[in-house]
């Protein structure tokens, strides 16, 4: 499999790890770059959401998290910078795998959301995205 036509490049917060997650979606052959590889490790652990945020928006990229916080506290840098979410709900305890296929399953609805400009932030469930209203 290679990286879907119409799908921008992955941007994978903190949340979702530096290996595990990132090395399943690149297997399955997506473009995927994580906050520790674009800042580097330790420089990673100290970058504010809405600096990553911001990033992900000038690059055209999508964001996935693990992270839902990011929704209403960095709402604001979400919704000025027009950026693109999808997030996993962390109080499910899904492993490295399940949280990789978790997105995976859901790639052609993220696809097809990507159409749209952002800000907008989706919740990746089992069986389907749920867009999210944005805090203004």
């Amino acid at each position: 499999m290679s990286h879907p036509a119409g799908l921008p490049d992955i941007f994978l917060d903190r949340s979702l790890g530096r290996k595990g997650v990132p090395d399943r979606l690149r297997s399955a052959g997506l473009r995927v770059v994580t906050l520790a590889e674009h800042y580097g490790v330790p420089a990673d652990e100290d970058v504010a959401d809405e600096t990553w945020l911001e990033l992900v928006a000038q690059r055209d990229w999508i964001a996935f998290m693990k992270d839902r916080r990011v929704r209403t506290r960095e709402g604001w840098a979400v919704n000025l910078h027009g950026v693109r979410c999808f997030c996993l709900h962390p109080s499910q305890g899904l492993k490295v795998q399940a949280m990789a296929d978790r997105f995976l399953d859901n790639l052609a609805a993220i696809r097809a959301a990507c159409i749209r400009p952002g800000p907008f932030f989706y919740h990746v469930q089992a069986n389907g995205i749920r867009l999210q209203r944005l805090p203004m």
